[in-house]
Parts: C-alpha cells; sequence; structure tokens
C-alpha cells in the first residue's frame, strides 16, 4: 500500500508543482446605453474590458485607433492613457463627458441601439504583479462561450445591476479570466520582473500608507539606493517615484470603490500632506480630480 506523501495537501506525489497566484478583485460590472461618450486622456489603476452589442464606439491610444467591433472584446491595462468616442455623438475633445444610463428590463435595447451604444464593461484587479504589465489595449475574438457569458452577465445586469448572487460573481470571474488568457505572452512577461524588484514591490503594497523612500526600499535587497533606482526602472520602465505615487492613487480608488471614505480621509490613510496635495497627485495619474471619480462620472 502507498500513503499520501503530503498529508496537509492531501497530494500523493511528490513532485512539486508551482502555480501563479492571481487575486481577481472586481469593481464594477455594469451594462449601459450611451448617448456620449467622449472620455479623452483616462489614466486608471484598474484594469478594464469593454464589449460594444453596436458599432459607432471607438478607442484610441497613442497614435493607434481602435474602430470597435461587437465581435470582440477590448481589454486595456492599468495605467494606460486612452480616449473613447461614440460617432453619432462627438463634441468634446478633451475631459471626460458621459451621458447614459444603465439599460434594465423595462428598457427596450433595439429602441436604444438605433440612437445610443450599448456598452458593456467591467473594471478590476489582478494584484502583484499583474497590475503593472505594459499599458496597452488588447482586442481579443470573442468566442462562442465568451459570448455565452456575456449573453448571461447583460441579461443578469439587466434585472439586477446592485446585489449580485454567487452564480454571478462565479460567472463573472469566469468570463474576465478567460479572456485575460487569450492576451498571450504580453500578459505574462511581468513574471520574469528581477526578484529583488519584485520584493520591493510587495513591501510597497504592503506598507502604501507609509512615506516610503529610495533608501529604506534599496536597504531590504541590500543594494545601494542609486543601483536600485536604475534596476527598478529597467525592470518596470517607470521612475520608483512616480511607481509608489501610482500604487498610492490605486489604493485611493480602492477605497473610493470599496468603502464611504472621505477624500480627506483617503488623503490621510496614504500619508499625504493633506486633502489638496492628494488631489493633485490624484489628477496628475488619473487625469481627473478625486471629487470626479467618487462621483462615477466616467466609463
Amino acid at each position: 500500500m502507498e500513503f499520501v506523501k503530503n498529508i496537509e495537501l492531501g497530494d500523493p506525489s511528490t513532485n512539486k508543482q508551482n502555480f501563479i497566484d492571481i487575486k481577481l478583485k472586481l469593481s464594477c460590472c455594469r451594462y449601459w446605453y450611451l448617448d456620449l461618450w467622449d472620455c479623452h486622456d483616462m489614466v486608471f489603476p484598474f484594469w478594464r474590458i469593454y464589449w460594444n452589442k453596436n458599432e459607432g464606439g471607438t478607442l484610441n491610444f497613442q497614435e493607434e485607433s481602435y474602430i470597435m467591433n461587437p465581435n470582440y472584446l477590448y481589454i486595456i491595462s492599468p495605467f494606460t492613457s486612452f480616449s473613447t468616442r461614440f460617432s453619432k455623438n462627438h463634441q468634446y475633445d478633451t475631459g471626460i463627458h458621459v451621458s447614459g444610463n444603465n439599460l434594465s428590463e423595462r428598457d427596450n435595447e433595439s429602441y436604444y441601439e438605433e440612437k445610443s451604444l450599448i456598452h458593456f464593461f467591467t473594471h478590476f484587479n489582478l494584484g502583484t504583479p499583474f497590475d503593472n504589465v505594459v499599458p496597452g489595449i488588447f482586442k481579443i475574438e470573442l468566442t462562442d462561450h465568451l459570448k455565452e457569458r456575456l449573453i448571461y452577465l447583460t441579461e443578469r445586469l439587466k434585472s439586477n445591476n446592485h446585489n449580485f448572487k454567487l452564480t454571478f460573481n462565479l460567472k463573472l470571474q469566469s468570463f474576465i479570466k478567460e479572456a485575460i488568457s487569450n492576451i498571450g505572452p504580453k500578459l505574462w512577461k511581468t513574471i520574469t520582473i528581477d526578484s529583488r524588484v519584485l520584493t520591493v514591490h510587495r513591501y510597497i503594497e504592503a506598507n502604501i500608507d507609509k512615506k516610503l523612500s529610495n533608501s529604506e526600499l534599496a536597504d531590504i535587497i541590500n543594494m545601494a539606493p542609486n543601483s536600485f533606482a536604475r534596476l527598478f526602472k529597467d525592470e518596470m520602465k517607470i521612475t520608483l517615484h512616480n511607481f509608489i505615487q501610482n500604487r498610492k492613487i490605486a489604493k485611493a480608488c480602492e477605497l473610493f470603490e470599496h468603502s464611504n471614505e472621505t477624500i480627506e480621509n483617503v488623503s490621510d490613510i496614504l500619508g499625504f500632506a493633506d486633502r489638496y496635495h492628494f488631489s493633485r497627485v490624484f489628477k496628475s495619474v488619473t487625469g481627473i480630480s478625486p471629487a470626479v471619480y467618487k462621483s462615477g462620472k466616467y466609463t
């Protein structure tokens, strides 16, 4: 008789397996009709999946335009600066301007398809280090399975978009994981980050409420501050200072999404000198003020 080798895991094999821990955290999921979608230079610390049921939507990233097609999902990585437009009603070339509302069972969806953009979106994070991939927009063809999930999600959102049951949560998570798995090698390149940088990255995440200096972080992995600063920028394609600011603003967005904390409280929690300094940094990173973010008047 053979006995289980690893009693704690219930695993009969001595062959060690290494798994990647993806910590999916949902922020929102909506199904809207949009009459206006003039959003410019949006930069937020979370992933987005966009899908339009009808044509007329455009995404712009750097010098590239994506004419949105109902047969594709558009996945936008964190801290990507991009713009959106609805061709039937374009009014603004700067700022963030959105007009529309949730679709419900009472609405005639066909009526809105004639004059509005039918738009599904979800925002989420994947945790360290997967929220720090290269900025970009990834166009993913809808498979039959993804279409089936999308139909379920949009129908459920029309009947209830506040209190989600376990089945909806599981199917939304399954939809997101399958969609991002189709991005390919570009998504997984973060796994090759230098272990010293990853150690500091995780320390920053665990101590995001503190004022963190270059020398303090370099000491963690026994490097000279200047050498570590160069290594960090080479690996992450961003300076250490800007990275810490981005992660603080990412935490601020999370607090705004999942708590009733005021702007002043969030500023204090994250170690900013005052609300005004926090607001300046928040707007420099996201392009909008904390008050606009809290209002939810963006997609």
